[in-house]
């Protein structure tokens, strides 16, 4: 029987790339480079399926142009916000991404951003760096602790669940709002707030870990920004759409928010350049997936879900 044919759109990791080969057609994006809708759509053209990651959209105008011979497409990624995935089920093309085995490198960037814009990290290492660490003095860099303070977790899903482990270990008392209480044994311990501004009104530090859906698109605004303590810290590893982030830049202006710490922004790649003018702001460029061990276990299970697909079974992770 002859191989599925499959188009990967980004380069994976060498063992995710080598498996693929061995079980499938494949055509690899030597050069890495971002593949445009017109580009997508061509490709439907030549294969079976797709392993695309979060940088390809999917919207219902490149949908309706998918060819019919495209059947599948297995997700790179935990979220699908890059994907109308009501358009797929009308085009009739299965949908899968990749849960669960992300959450602890996510969780860990998430401590470092938290960490980071609490002690002055950025500001630190450019100090260092350029030759400008000149002095000392006890008022020298002074940042806030972590231990003991609140952390509000808004989002409780796998990562979120792994952060309240992790917090435990700084002895935060954590918080978290959600769509609905999670069984006792998934809380570890933190405090349900059935309302977002219950959950803001007592967090020191709060940090981001839903998904990006019309609901929760913006969740963090003005409004939402000026109901949390005076001081708060703001960490984001989801996605950048949470944020309105003319009003986050605001909110560092004022002094409401005394550091925000970002792994993800509204324009990706590039980031909002005028977050750079502030020293509090601690960023990183959308890594909080990237271990080694993460990209072999995200490869794998969109392999997985393929792999399934064409053995005439349920995809594990199917969300379209």
């Amino acid at each position: 029987m002859e191989k599925p044919s499959l188009w990967i759109s980004r380069r994976l990791s060498a063992k995710t790339e080598a498996r693929a080969c061995r079980d499938y057609n494949v055509i690899l994006n030597e050069d890495d480079r971002l593949s445009d809708s017109s580009a997508i759509i061509e490709m439907s053209g030549k294969v079976d399926a797709i392993l695309p990651c979060h940088s390809e959209i999917f919207d219902a105008r490149v949908i309706e142009k998918l060819d019919s011979r495209l059947k599948v497409i297995a997700n790179h990624s935990v979220g699908t916000d890059h994907c109308d995935l009501e358009a797929f089920k009308k085009k009739g093309i299965v949908v899968t991404n990749t849960p669960d085995v992300l959450s602890d490198a996510t969780a860990e960037i998430a401590m470092l951003l938290l960490l980071g814009a609490a002690r002055r990290a950025s500001e630190g290492d450019r100090m260092v760096r350029d030759g400008q660490w000149n002095t000392w003095s006890p008022s020298f860099m002074v940042g806030h602790q972590v231990t003991g303070k609140r952390l509000g977790i808004i989002g409780m899903g796998k990562v979120g669940q792994v952060m309240a482990r992790r917090a435990r270990g700084f002895d935060m008392e954590v918080h978290y709002f959600n769509r609905t209480q999670l069984s006792k044994d998934l809380e570890y311990n933190a405090v349900y707030h059935g309302s977002l501004e219950s959950l803001l009104s007592v967090s020191d530090i709060v940090t981001l870990h839903c998904p990006a859906t019309p609901s929760t698109r913006g969740i963090i605004n003005a409004t939402t920004l000026a109901q949390l303590r005076d001081g708060a810290i703001l960490v984001n590893t989801a996605r950048g759409a949470l944020i309105d982030e003319s009003a986050l830049i605001g909110a560092i202006e004022s002094g409401k928010l005394s550091a925000a710490g970002l792994d993800c922004f509204a324009t990706e790649p590039g980031g909002n350049p005028e977050f750079s003018k502030h020293k509090n702001i601690f960023m990183l460029p959308h890594i909080g997936s990237a271990t080694f061990e993460t990209r072999d276990a995200m490869g794998f299970r969109a392999l997985d879900n393929l792999d399934a697909f064409f053995a005439g079974k349920e995809p594990r992770d199917r969300v379209a």
